[in-house]
């Protein structure tokens, strides 16, 4: 926890830039009956009955000190997905960064180990160098920003039927064109002081004999 905590007190730096990345799950839905019919004054309504088309995922990396993010909308998210993934934040989203800060959770999907998987060893190998680890504790996601940036797209954007990927992906980069042209960034508070305060019941207790 103190380690994600410290690289967020890293002052801003376009050769070193700080990313967090996460990803979310929906569910596609359709409304086989359509919208019900609109009445002056009253928001749209939806019939009750829908209609599932499978899911899809979202990977989020947001750059919470610069107020950038990027969406990719994809069918699944495996290890390959992800390795695919970090290869795009390296060669075409931060070509010019000496080494991207990546902050994530530590899903068994999230490791330089998926690079070996979909890439050859020595193409691995260039992308694993390009990418400084840091992790958020188990049960510690709530330090992801990445995760609270998803959240605000799901209450945006997303917390509605929409029936298949493409439907997804354009609303979802509709709403990431907006969010960047408004460059809105992440204040972040919360500090190491504070976690050694408020959840004291986390560290272990020593005690300290004369």
């Amino acid at each position: 926890m103190e380690d994600v905590l410290e690289v967020y007190r890293r002052p801003y730096d376009p050769l070193y830039p700080m990313v967090c990345l996460d990803e979310l799950g929906k569910q596609l839905l359709s409304t086989p009956r359509g919208q019900l019919r609109l009445q002056a004054g009253q928001i749209r309504c939806e019939d009750y009955e829908y209609a599932r088309h499978g899911t899809c995922n979202l990977f989020m990396a947001v750059e919470p000190l610069r107020g950038f993010r990027r969406v990719w909308v994809t069918a699944r998210r495996t290890k390959l997905d992800f390795a695919e993934l970090l290869r795009l934040l390296v060669d075409e989203v931060y070509p010019d960064a000496e080494r991207i800060v990546l902050v994530t959770d530590n899903l068994n999907t999230h490791s330089p180990a998926c690079l070996y998987e979909r890439f050859a060893p020595a193409e691995a190998r260039r992308i694993a160098s390009k990418i400084e680890w840091h992790y958020t504790p188990e049960h510690g996601s709530w330090l992801n920003i990445a995760e609270c940036e998803l959240s605000v797209l799901h209450r945006q954007c997303l917390n509605r039927r929409l029936s298949d990927l493409q439907a997804v992906e354009r609303e979802a980069l509709a709403w990431e064109a907006k969010r960047n042209q408004l460059a809105i960034t992440v204040d972040w508070h919360f500090t190491t002081a504070d976690a050694r305060i408020k959840l004291k019941h986390l560290y272990p207790v020593i005690n300290v004999q004369n």
